[in-house]
């Protein structure tokens, strides 16, 4: 970019990045995980109510973490990451670690990790891959039926809020990959960068969101094919 030889970069991404991997929603066709709605077993109400059904949904979503691979986007992002000349920060929506299996290391999760658990009595956050139930109990405390997965629900706080919102202060090149717009507060990281005099925002997704016209850019398309291309073009641009 003329005039920044060093700009400040911020990457948010959805689960746009990760569908070219394969990582199932859980939904079936009528939107529906075995008859419940999504809501009903991602939620501290359906975590205290039917925890059985609750470990049930995460386990199988762990498991399936085993079945998929980065793809071109992920790595293109870490190339990103480890050629920019200035402040570079990716926070994921994603609770899946396909950025890191493909070498991420400045990342933010906002709504937490499928291979992390939280215990709510001592509440230290350790990370695990083998399945979940009310009788495992927690490893530093002992205690059991108090682990949950360490993921953001419905109602909850995300994580990282304000180091977000510090980065974006000075930020001069704001990423938008692959998220629907309509899940806050990180829909409205577009229009707090622009506020704050970003250069550039550019949206990739496969078609347009509700938060769009915040974006100065925008590229249609699978995160696979444009992510790769709009990281030759941005590192082009600073060398």
């Amino acid at each position: 970019m003329a005039g920044l030889t060093h700009p400040n970069l911020i990457v948010l991404t959805g689960a746009g990045l990760s569908a070219e991997s394969g990582v199932p929603t859980f939904r079936g066709v009528d939107g529906l995980w075995e008859g419940h709605r999504i809501e009903e077993v991602a939620s501290p109400e359906a975590y205290k109510q039917t925890p059985h059904l609750v470990h049930r949904f995460y386990n199988l979503r762990r498991a399936a973490l085993k079945t998929v691979e980065p793809n071109a986007a992920h790595y293109a992002l870490v190339r990103l990451e480890k050629e920019w000349p200035g402040a570079f920060l990716h926070v994921t929506q994603n609770v899946d670690d396909l950025n890191e299996r493909a070498g991420a290391k400045k990342l933010l999760h906002m709504h937490g990790q499928l291979k992390k658990i939280r215990c709510v009595w001592c509440r230290n956050v350790m990370d695990w891959e083998a399945d979940l139930d009310v009788t495992t109990a927690c490893p530093e405390c002992a205690t059991t039926g108090k682990l949950r997965p360490d993921i953001v629900w419905f109602g909850e706080m995300p994580y990282h809020i304000e180091e977000v919102s510090q980065a974006l202060e000075t930020v001069d090149i704001f990423v938008c990959i692959g998220t629907s717009g309509v899940v806050y507060p990180a829909a409205g990281f577009a229009r707090q960068a622009a506020t704050k005099g970003a250069k550039r925002l550019i949206e990739v997704n496969l078609e347009p969101t509700e938060i769009s016209g915040h974006f100065t850019e925008q590229r249609q398309g699978t995160a696979g094919v444009e992510v790769p291309r709009l990281v030759e073009e941005l590192l082009a641009q600073v060398k």
